[in-house]
């Protein structure tokens, strides 16, 4: 079965990614180092498009490209990746409970804040020194 070759923007297109997205994994190690044409364009074929549609729904669940290199490597070593899929999945959701916390702070401190900002002297400002 011949490899079809495609150029960057059509892997990209392929993938759901940009162009610049594509890039950035490549420098980032996620992507194995990119074949190039004679005259020095980047192809990819079925595999990478494969990677970078796993990166992009990778990223989409909220995982870090240094959490999704760390997933492609157990992966590459032969070891089934999913329970440090699952991990991570957890980490993400534990960052979101911790962001809803904060945003019922932020709302509560806004609140408290109008109309009494500047009305007292603070070191540089009462909203953050009176939390």
């Amino acid at each position: 079965m011949e490899r079809r070759r495609l150029m960057i923007g059509q892997a990209a297109q392929a993938a759901g990614v940009t162009r610049k997205a594509v890039r950035v994994y490549e420098a980032k190690g996620l992507l194995p180092g990119t074949r190039r044409t004679a005259s020095g364009y980047r192809v990819y074929d079925r595999h990478d498009i494969e990677l970078l549609t796993f990166i992009r729904r990778a990223r989409t669940l909220g995982l870090r490209l240094d959490d999704i290199r760390d997933v492609l490597s157990i992966h590459a070593s032969g070891r089934p990746p999913c329970a440090t899929v699952r991990a991570l999945l957890d980490d993400v959701d534990s960052t979101i409970a911790e962001l809803r916390a904060l945003r019922t702070s932020l709302a509560d401190i806004r609140h408290r804040a109008d109309g009494s900002a500047d009305q007292h002297p603070a070191a540089v400002c009462s909203i953050i020194e009176d939390t």
